[in-house]
């Protein structure tokens, strides 16, 4: 799914500018890559935030910039964790013919027998690097943990359903498993490892293989 985003060219970033683009609804940006040098950009926040929902994380957006339009991927955005605003996007510029190298969040799906028979989940990976050509990354990729006892463990090799992917990791690698109690209340205090989800990490970065 592609949807069209708006955006402006920019030539002062001076940081009173800047401040004002923000203060008016509008998010400084810049795009660059495949065919396209290094432009500086603004855009719409309400439209960008409508635009990202609709196509998810990875989804390709066709960014139209003064009449002219690119192919384009979100690559990396930073973010004001007080405000919740957006503070800069950067675009990545992408051939739809050629593969790219993406990161794509882990969901797990299902309700595990192993928890319903008193063990404990624990998620190991909650993200995957993949590369694919850019319409055929997710937004994530599902796993189903439905029939993970206690004990059990799910690898990267248990992914499915994803033939137009390449998933950069070793297939033994561990995805999730599932704890005896006993063994989550020693990991519950320091004995063995530390558990929980990651805080999300932003500065994720989308990169093309290759060169043109």
């Amino acid at each position: 799914m592609t949807a069209t985003l708006q955006a402006k060219k920019r030539t002062v970033s001076k940081h009173s500018v800047l401040s004002d683009l923000r203060n008016n609804g509008n998010i400084p940006a810049v795009v660059y890559g495949t065919k396209v040098d290094s432009t500086s950009i603004s855009l719409s926040e309400a439209s960008f935030l409508k635009v990202l929902k609709d196509v998810g994380r990875n989804g390709v957006i066709s960014l139209d910039v003064d009449g002219e339009k690119h192919n384009v991927v979100l690559n990396d955005y930073h973010s004001d964790p007080i405000k919740r605003s957006i503070l800069h996007i950067d675009f990545l510029a992408v051939d739809l013919s050629k593969e790219i190298t993406s990161t794509v969040r882990v969901n797990l799906t299902g309700d595990s027998s192993g928890v319903k028979d008193g063990g404990v989940l624990q998620q190991a990976l909650h993200e995957v690097e993949v590369t694919a050509k850019p319409n055929d990354i997710p937004t994530a990729i599902d796993i189903d943990i439905s029939s993970l006892e206690v004990g059990g463990t799910l690898s990267v090799a248990d992914i499915k359903g994803y033939d137009n992917l390449q998933i950069n990791h070793e297939a033994d690698e561990t995805i999730a498993s599932v704890l005896p109690p006993r063994q989550e209340e020693e990991i519950s205090t320091g004995e063995q490892q530390d558990g929980g989800i990651p805080e999300n990490v932003e500065g994720r970065e989308t990169s093309v293989d290759g060169t043109d």
